[in-house]
């Protein structure tokens, strides 16, 4: 069974806590996640590269490859 893993290889699990590598422009939001901002309490997708996760009042899917283990 493979992991999901983040930018700097680190295994990633649900509830886990993030930080944001990159200013990112998420589909669908005028504002912007700027590098550095924390996100917590993720969720694994099926997908080995992606998680789900809270901004603000919105749901979106974010790449593992912007993001760090905090």
């Amino acid at each position: 069974m493979m992991d999901t893993k983040d930018s700097n290889g680190n295994v990633l699990q649900d509830g886990d806590s993030v930080h944001v590598v990159k200013d990112l422009k998420v589909k669908g939001m005028t504002t912007i996640l700027k590098r550095g901002n924390v996100v917590k309490n993720i969720r694994l997708t099926g997908s080995l590269n992606e998680v789900e996760c809270r901004v603000g009042k919105s749901t979106v899917v974010l790449k593992t490859e912007f993001l760090k283990k905090a």
